[in-house]
């Protein structure tokens, strides 16, 4: 048995928590926990999906948020201890999988459409 088969056996036996399913363009709130000394708080952030990358526990997402005028890009692992909850608020149609674009634009150029359910 190989590194690989290794790796696959054991991503196969962790157990994940299941999330709603997102991509690219949706408007998503992560509630992440938060550990300052010995006190524990959850912390909510609100953005715009750029990419999902990777598959089962290695999984990752890119989400970008405007703050005081100022963008802020965070990545979290898909398997992380600290994601407490994933909400979708949006669903947003855009063409492509990573939208990297969105980091030149400001404003009312970076609106994306909402999809119609």
């Amino acid at each position: 048995m190989g590194k690989r088969e290794l790796l696959k056996h054991i991503e196969d036996q962790t157990e994940l928590k299941q999330f709603p399913k997102f991509s690219a363009g949706d408007t998503v709130t992560v509630k992440y926990k938060i550990k300052e000394g010995n006190k524990e708080r959850i912390q909510n952030f609100q953005g715009v999906v750029l990419q999902q990358k990777g598959s089962g526990s290695t999984a990752t997402f890119t989400v970008r948020k405007i703050s005081g005028n100022v963008g802020v890009e965070r990545i979290f692992p898909i398997a992380s201890p600290f994601i407490e909850e994933i909400a979708v608020n949006k669903r947003g149609v855009v063409r492509r999988a990573r939208i990297f674009y969105l980091r030149g634009l400001r404003g009312k150029k970076a609106r994306i459409k909402e999809k119609r359910v």
